[in-house]
């Protein structure tokens, strides 16, 4: 089989992209419910390590879902919601994700015993671990792949931008360089990489998120979350946009995007994530963001209309 069969064969799905749910179900045979977590954790941009009031679009919630009680215990939270899906939809398989702040910013000893609560619930396949590329090292990424021997692993990267310059505008006190130097690290230890992406950043456009797309081609990550550029209640960036300082795209600018950004990755790139909003009662704008399922739609229709799909262009490339 050529480069381009098995490119092609990656593409037989039921949609024009690598859809995550898909890749979940033919791995294990069922649909897989992701469990986001609180573990407690503070973030290096918000303790005074490198600032106090965190990246501009981040609220005090830090990304956590919102049935999430960060006052219950992580097997505490992982028992409550395990419970919660199986009764309401008869669900067989879960991640445990530790998603709210910076889940490696502490000591080995105590993120040892944070990842060890998944370890008693015999139905979790994988773990998912959100950080900051600043904020991992060879003992951290040595602990979390003593994992894999029982789960599939994954560290979920902020990246946001390859653009330093964005990475500036939105204070998050690291630059793209780290985010290479993270990968490279992960990559040894042989844990999957998911790297969550803006798209629609101020100066940003079509040409950046298909050049998003072939440098992250070129590093070779697993998967990728896309996310609207899009404003949070009591986050800073609430006070800029309110005072017309920002210009947000709207659904069709943020639909070619995505299109363009797709078309560009590779098709073994998994997508876990095409569109992220806040809840509505922390959403501020865009208000088309709230209303996803339009979205996804959208920008599956786009696909239609170009004739296209996830990895044409690399694709072409290899002729």
């Amino acid at each position: 089989m050529d480069r381009k069969d098995e490119a092609q064969e990656k593409l037989t799905m039921k949609k024009p992209y690598h859809d995550y749910n898909s890749y979940l179900r033919a791995r294990y045979g069922a649909k897989v419910y992701k469990i986001g977590l609180d573990a407690g954790f503070s973030c290096p941009n918000r303790d005074g390590t490198l600032g106090r009031d965190g990246c501009i679009y981040c609220n005090d919630l830090g990304s956590r879902s919102s049935y999430t009680d960060p006052v219950k215990s992580v097997q505490e939270q992982l028992s409550s919601r395990i419970g919660y899906l199986k009764e309401k939809f008869g669900a067989e398989k879960f991640i445990a994700y530790f998603q709210a702040f910076t889940n490696t910013y502490a000591p080995v000893k105590k993120l040892k015993e944070v990842y060890d609560a998944v370890l008693p619930f015999k139905d979790i396949v994988e773990i998912s671990i959100g950080t900051r590329p600043d904020c991992v090292d060879e003992e951290k990424i040595g602990l979390i792949s003593s994992y894999r021997a029982r789960y599939e692993v994954w560290i979920e990267y902020g990246m946001q931008s390859i653009q330093n310059e964005s990475l500036k505008f939105l204070e998050r006190g690291h630059t793209f360089e780290d985010f290479t130097s993270a990968v490279d690290l992960t990559k040894r230890y042989g844990i999957k990489i998911c790297a969550h992406l803006i798209l629609g950043l101020p100066g940003e456009n079509e040409k950046d998120a298909a050049n998003t797309a072939k440098i992250l081609n070129d590093l070779k990550i697993n998967g990728v979350k896309v996310h609207l550029f899009h404003i949070l209640k009591g986050s800073r960036m609430e006070n800029i946009y309110k005072e017309g300082g920002i210009k947000l795209p709207d659904q069709a600018e943020y639909t070619g995007m995505v299109c363009a950004f797709l078309e560009n990755l590779s098709p073994d790139i998994i997508i876990q994530r095409l569109t992220g909003e806040g809840d509505r009662e922390n959403h501020v704008a865009p208000s088309w963001a709230l209303d996803k399922t339009k979205t996804i739609r959208m920008i599956e229709d786009e696909f239609v209309k170009r004739g296209t799909h996830q990895g044409i262009m690399t694709l072409k490339a290899i002729f």
